[in-house]
């Protein structure tokens, strides 16, 4: 045997892992449209807060194109993932229409209510079901900032 031919099978693995594991984080995009997915549920829903309902507060316009991922984590279920897409030059206004959107194609209508209030807040409340966690999970955007508060 020749020193250098000889490769472990456990390492060889392991190195395959790690690089399917890289190719895979690189694959991942941003979608172009509002988008939800269902997400398997956090390992402890101790680090949740739950409500009956939310108030997404959104703050200035968007200065550049970005992306905004929420997760909404009804008590016990899978959380679902809902991911905005941004233009730059949206006023403040303009941003929270994009969420209220985005959340109101989500959820499901029969267990969710989504709603404007004072054209920059949007209200995500329960109308069946458990009390639910929402989170922003990600943001790409500059100049807009997300105030997020349980009510």
């Amino acid at each position: 045997m020749q020193i250098g031919t000889f490769v472990r099978p456990a390492l060889l693995a392991t190195a395959s892992l790690f690089v399917a594991h890289a190719a895979l984080g690189q694959e991942a995009a941003p979608v172009a449209t509002a988008e939800a997915a269902v997400t398997p549920a956090p390992e402890s829903f101790a680090d949740l807060r739950y409500s009956n309902k939310w108030r997404i507060e959104v703050k200035e316009g968007a200065i550049n194109d970005g992306v905004a991922r929420f997760r909404v984590t009804p008590q016990g279920e899978p959380a679902i993932e809902v991911t905005v897409n941004i233009k730059k030059g949206r006023s403040e206004n303009g941003v929270a229409s994009d969420v209220k959107s985005a959340f109101k194609a989500a959820l499901d209508a029969k267990r969710f209510r989504v709603e404007g209030d004072d054209f920059e807040d949007v209200l995500v409340k329960k109308k069946g079901g458990p009390d639910f966690a929402l989170e922003l999970v990600e943001e790409t955007l500059k100049g807009t900032h997300f105030d997020i508060e349980r009510e």
